[in-house]
């Protein structure tokens, strides 16, 4: 049964990813649709499993009931949660879906009342069908959703699935679905620690040990594929995020600035443009999380929320550092990769669980270490960037005004992106030893985000969400 939650106590059970379950690369960055990771691109795909297992009864569906419970009912409306059911139900995929074409699906949904499944029509009416259980949380995770499809001969099928960050979905009484447990890694590592070590035996770099591991998915010539693919939809999303301009849909009038600036610093001499390197960085993310909030394509890296940090501080690499390549980006994510496993496993990359601190937080930490690695730092080195990248993020809450992944998250990004530069060429300023390792950061992350008041962790109920008039 739902359970009735105030603001500052909620379920503490969530749903875990077991230490001995590999992560791929794959699973960390998933190419999709803004504005949220889990509350967009996690509950499409949460519908579309879902009219997948329905179909497996092969009985005509007569009606389909949704009910969002957490975080997803308190500031679903705001991240496009409703919008996203209906296209999985109508079986579109965030990889898949066309961004352009998203208002024409839902707008003849709702005036039809009926969702055109792989099953046949369906009759769904929102107002009655999709229900926002705004206040109450289910055991297990902040972000819940349950389905219930009446069948034909009177039956029905039950499922509740939790998006617990980055798209990823559990339903619940299976195993998290990210690719198995079978999975035999060569160098596998559940903590900063055993990743150092795994360096220190082998000779390996990070990204050298993370590449070996991806070759219990696929050869390694498919990963360097599959790198330049996320690489190319990232950057895509920057130049796509620099041409756009206008409003941003949701209420709150806020205009796209991305266009506007980059005009300004391409008119600028070239002996200056070095001299304004931050002023770039941030336009970089700006530019991908403005094309976040207005729903387009980008990359969660590792969240949607978070989307524009890595890219950032890639095109960073790219525009700035003499001799960057495609080889250096591969590495970059690579390892940002590593940093990002540790902190699904360890902890969690979720806003609802965390704060922002689970999100920016973690990109900043993730982008840090790769670009520490791209500019020759030692696994020590890396180590201590994404540590840096963390310890200055600690406790950042999650409080977007009105629901919408706009305000503060927009240019969040761009403080977490010249923040994860800073935390780069601090680290390599050492020789890597420091006192707080990133075990312990990550650990202090996720007390400090188990602790935190559930009205700071994308409820829109605290902070700048009620502290700001919407206009």
């Amino acid at each position: 049964m739902p359970t009735e939650a105030n603001q500052d106590n909620r379920p503490r059970e969530r749903s875990r990813i077991d230490s001995s379950v590999a992560i791929s690369v794959a699973d960390l960055f998933t190419i999709g649709i803004g504005p949220s990771s889990s509350h967009t691109v996690g509950p499409m795909r949460a519908a579309f499993a879902f009219i997948e297992e329905v179909a497996k009864a092969t009985q005509p569906v007569t009606a389909i009931r949704v009910e969002l419970f957490g975080s997803l009912a308190l500031t679903g409306h705001g991240h496009a949660t409703d919008r996203a059911i209906l296209l999985g139900l109508s079986g579109e995929t965030p990889e898949a879906v066309d961004p352009a074409a998203i208002p024409g699906i839902v707008d003849a949904i709702r005036a039809e009342k009926r969702i055109a499944t792989i099953l046949g029509p369906v009759p769904f009416d929102e107002e009655r069908d999709l229900i926002f259980r705004k206040g109450e949380f289910l055991e297990g995770h902040s972000n819940a959703i349950r389905f219930a499809a009446t069948l034909a001969n009177g039956a029905t099928v039950e499922r509740e699935y939790h998006s617990v960050g980055g798209g990823a979905i559990v339903a619940v009484g299976e195993t998290l679905a990210l690719r198995s447990h079978n999975i035999v890694q060569r160098h596998p590592f559940a903590s900063a620690a055993e990743m150092l070590a795994a360096g220190e035996e082998t000779g390996l770099s990070i990204a050298a040990i993370v590449a070996r591991n991806e070759e219990a998915w696929r050869p390694r010539a498919e990963t360097d594929a599959l790198l330049d693919r996320i690489a190319e939809a990232m950057n895509g999303s920057i130049e796509r995020g620099m041409r756009e301009e206008g409003l941003l849909p949701g209420g709150l009038k806020v205009k796209r600035r991305a266009k506007a600036i980059h005009a300004r610093l391409r008119a600028q001499p070239a002996d200056q443009q070095y001299a304004r390197v931050f002023e770039w960085v941030s336009l970089f993310a700006l530019a991908v999380n403005e094309e976040n909030a207005a729903g387009g394509r980008v990359v969660t890296a590792p969240t949607n929320g978070a989307a524009g940090v890595i890219p950032a501080v890639i095109r960073y690499y790219r525009d700035f550092i003499p001799g960057a390549d495609a080889e250096g980006v591969r590495c970059f994510l690579l390892t940002a990769s590593a940093i990002g496993f540790l902190y699904k496993k360890r902890a969690s990359i979720s806003a609802a669980e965390m704060g922002c601190q689970g999100e920016v937080g973690v990109a900043c930490s993730m982008a840090a270490a790769g670009l520490a690695a791209v500019l020759g730092g030692t696994n020590a080195q890396i180590e201590n960037a994404a540590e840096i990248g963390m310890e200055h993020n600690l406790g950042l809450t999650c409080d977007p005004i009105g629901g919408l992944v706009q305000i503060p998250c927009i240019e969040r990004n761009t403080m977490g992106a010249v923040k994860a530069i800073n935390a780069a060429y601090l680290a390599l300023q050492g020789d890597g030893r420091h006192v707080v390792s990133l075990d312990a950061v990550i650990e202090t992350m996720r007390q400090t985000g188990e602790d935190m008041q559930s009205r700071y962790k994308e409820t829109s109920l605290g902070g700048l969400a009620v502290n700001v008039v919407e206009c």
